[in-house]
């Protein structure tokens, strides 16, 4: 064996193999079943190596310095040739100790002893079984110690799991080789001729570019099957390293290959250039020098564009600062610099356009308005900061269109949504490679004047990031008092935006930064009543989705009566997104219809609706009747317009003990516990009797369980479903109310007047109690909302229950006591 001359791997990731090495050849399974026969001797001498790991079949070469390894190595030569081989803990330590190696190692098989003309000792050994040290008998004159051997636990000749991993191993391992320039491709034959499965996991992992803690940590697994899914792990790790590797170096060599191509390129066109008979950034430079003269910029920055030009003249035109400085001028020459559209004043042109392209919205139509009739009085007037605020599809974003040519100016908007880097408004330093101006001057060379209605949509959802807080930014931007001269990074002056009408709209104002907020004039926009979205619809959506469809208006019609039955019964919002949805569905059944040629219903009935959308889910409550005790009716404000609640309470017999559910907030729940002592304290006055409280438990429940409620405004309703209870008197019928009480006894104003209103009359309800500070919000509704409803405004807790609980019993009362 030893006078063979066979080719074999040394390490598989990263040292060169030498084809001439005088090496063993590889193990096949009767020489393995040979060794795992071998009986281990009771001690050895124990050889610990310095920066690798013996593994069981496997043959490596190991060089011998050390005065004790030299000695061990020479007796077991003369004796037996069997010694015991491990890794030390740490490798740096020279003298290693019984406590400074591992106590699993491979007994080893010494194959040829070399002596070096140094002094060195080059051993081949060959690994034979793994075995745990048990106790050292002897340190001197090198250590040597009594050994038990570790049997391994392999798997079943037909474990299938097993076999695909050794498979996955072998084909990894001549990927790896494929991948390596430092592998030769023969080394795929030395994998390839292995048959042996535990020889095969134990040579990948002895050649294996891992530390020697990992290599220990293999070999000390005692179960093959573990130690083979290990392996792949490792195999996978180093399979990528090397496939990153060849893909960086492929990258690097391209580039390299472009700039040279570039440089010859450019050198080309600099000879043609010269023999047509000049250069041509001369050229640019002149004609830089001819736009100038025609901008309306200031002294100020005439003499920095002719300084900067000047800088640009003596710069190579081959350097990179070339280009920088040739992008800076050109946006110093493209910028509108006190270039203005002029406004257009006639107010019943501008209140016509609003109209015309939103239904609603009256505050802000007003204030625009408002902005253009003085704008007319003093022309040098600063263009007003709006915020529009409001739930999503309610046309904050689409009116800033309208304003534009309201007043005849350019439109321009940018959508902060997300945005994180504060570059993004201020731009970035022309010295950086890359280097822009921000999104708002950016904005404005688009816009090609200095006075255009300029839209920040979403800026409730800026962020901040390391790269700086773009609302911090803003604050600037929309400051009247400062935004005549913002900076921008990389325009290095101050640009004048005090004429800029910039409109942001936000959903939350929670979001937006306080100063930032404080700066702007907050316009809410709440969303619309049902009432308004079939205007809505009529005049603007259907005609819309008709055009957009390629039908004409006899095509189809949809009435108003049709469109309301749309809008309550299929869609649930603020806006009208959801509702154009739900229109152009029925838009595109007539024109299928007129495509397929088939016979349909011009006009649009509610049987056509159910065919076409479906059933209704999203009908919303009516008012019932006054039957039951205990069951009121209280108003709600969500994000999507008003809705009626039902409050109910029940009592049975107990010690007085109050029970809630309907997933109610905290405030709610605080409500419930305000009116129970409010009827507790004054039980005589009120008409309850103080033992149906004591001796009665009750609870109360809010329906639509799973739907979370939070705030004051049915706290004058609980009120009532709790005396109703108490006396099992009916409530008034046709009647709601909403209000928030304190235990004092008082009714305190809520909002959401306009919602709520308009909910109640969609449920057949003919009156209302409000608290009486309430009042000046039912005067700024629309009458036409409010015919056919009566109110009835309270201060106090008292007057609510004179008027809604009725001197009467209700069917089927319970007893009390």
């Amino acid at each position: 064996m030893s006078n063979q001359k066979i080719f074999t791997i040394d390490n598989m990731s990263l040292q060169e193999l030498d084809s001439d090495a005088d090496l063993i050849p590889l193990m096949t399974p009767e020489d393995e079943e040979e060794m795992n026969n071998e009986v281990l001797p009771d001690d050895l001498a124990i050889l610990p190596l310095r920066n690798t790991v013996l593994f069981p079949g496997v043959v490596i070469p190991i060089t011998a310095g050390r005065d004790k390894s030299i000695k061990l190595i020479n007796d077991a030569n003369k004796k037996g040739k069997v010694i015991g081989v491990v890794s030390q803990i740490d490798e740096d330590i020279e003298e290693p100790t019984t406590n400074d190696v591992h106590r699993v190692g491979t007994v080893a098989q010494i194959m040829r002893v070399l002596k070096m003309p140094d002094g060195n000792i080059t051993v081949i050994l060959q690994g034979k079984k793994r075995f745990e040290i048990d106790q050292f008998t002897q340190e001197e004159p090198y250590l040597k110690a009594t050994i038990k051997e570790v049997v391994e636990k392999r798997p079943k000749a037909n474990d299938n799991e097993f076999n695909s991993i050794v498979e996955s191993i072998k084909e990894l391992a001549i990927q790896i080789i494929n991948e390596s320039p430092n592998i030769p491709s023969e080394a795929t034959f030395a994998i390839k001729n292995i048959d042996s499965n535990p020889f095969l996991i134990n040579f990948v992992s002895s050649n294996m570019n891992l530390n020697v803690q990992e290599k220990q940590d293999l070999l000390q697994i005692g179960n093959l099957k573990e130690r083979a899914l290990a392996t792949l792990k490792f195999m996978n790790i180093e399979l990528q390293k090397l496939e990153l590797k060849n893909d960086i170096q492929s990258k690097v060599r391209s580039d390299l290959d472009q700039q040279q191509r570039e440089y010859f390129l450019q050198q080309q066109m600099k000879t043609i250039q010269e023999e047509l008979g000049g250069v041509s950034y001369e050229q640019e430079i002149e004609e830089m020098k001819l736009k100038a003269k025609d901008k309306k910029w200031n002294e100020k920055v005439a003499k920095h564009f002719e300084k900067e030009l000047s800088k640009m003249q003596r710069t190579n035109p081959n350097s990179p600062d070339f280009g920088i400085q040739r992008n800076y001028l050109e946006l110093y020459l493209e910028l509108p610099w006190d270039e203005f559209t002029k406004d257009n004043f006639d107010l019943k042109r501008a209140q016509k356009i609003l109209n015309r392209d939103h239904f609603g919205l009256d505050d802000v139509k007003k204030r625009i308005i408002e902005h253009l009739a003085v704008l007319k009085l003093r022309n040098d007037m600063k263009s007003p900061i709006l915020c529009l605020y409001g739930p999503p599809g309610v046309g904050k974003t689409s009116i800033g269109k309208s304003i534009a040519e309201a007043l005849g100016r350019e439109y321009v908007r940018i959508s902060l949504g997300g945005l994180r880097d504060e570059a993004e408004i201020r731009g970035h330093r022309k010295t950086y490679i890359g280097a822009m101006p921000g999104r708002i001057i950016q904005s404005i060379k688009k816009a090609k004047t200095s006075n255009p209605v300029f839209v920040l949509d979403e800026i409730d959802k800026l962020s901040s990031s390391h790269n700086g807080d773009p609302s911090s930014a803003l604050l600037e931007v929309l400051d009247p008092e400062q935004n005549s001269d913002f900076y921008d990074n990389f325009l290095e002056m101050g640009y004048d935006l005090s004429k800029v009408m910039f409109i942001a709209t936000s959903n939350s104002l929670s979001t937006i930064q306080p100063a930032l907020r404080d700066r702007m004039e907050i316009i809410n926009m709440s969303g619309y009543t049902i009432e308004e979205k079939v205007e809505i619809a009529h005049k603007h959506l259907v005609p819309k989705q008709i055009k957009e469809h390629g039908l004409k208006a006899k095509d189809i019609s949809i009435g108003k009566k049709e469109l309301e039955k749309i809008v309550v019964g299929y869609t649930r919002e603020s806006g009208v997104r959801g509702l154009e949805k739900k229109i152009a569905e029925v838009v595109r059944y007539a024109a299928k219809s007129i495509a397929l040629e088939e016979v349909y219903n011009v006009k649009i009935t509610e049987a056509d609706l159910i065919a076409i959308l479906k059933s209704p889910r999203l009908e919303r409550d009516k008012y019932e009747n006054n039957d039951v005790a205990g069951v009121v009716t209280g108003l709600a404000w969500t994000s999507v317009g008003g809705d009626i609640l039902f409050i109910e309470s029940l009592i049975s017999k107990g010690k007085g003990v109050m029970t809630m559910t309907g997933s109610l907030g905290t405030v709610m729940k605080e409500s419930i516990t305000i009116a129970l002592e409010y009827i507790k304290a004054n039980a005589e006055r009120i008409g309850v009797n103080p033992e149906v409280i004591t001796s009665n438990n009750i609870h109360m429940h809010v329906p639509s369980g799973a739907t979370p409620k939070d705030g004051p405004s049915a706290g004058i309703a609980m009120l009532t479903s709790m005396v109703s209870s108490y006396t099992q008197n009916r409530v008034k019928k046709s009647l709601a109310m909403t209000g928030e009480i304190t235990l004092r006894g008082k009714v305190l104003p809520v909002g959401g007047i306009k919602e709520k209103i308009l909910a109640a009359k969609r449920a057949n309800i003919k009156e209302i109690i409000l608290c009486n500070e309430n009042k000046r919000d039912i005067d700024e509704i629309n009458q036409d909302y409010l015919k056919g409803l009566t109110f009835h405004f309270v201060d106090t807790m008292k007057e609510v229950l004179d008027i809604a609980i009725l001197d009467k019993k209700v069917k089927n009362p319970k007893k009390l006591i």
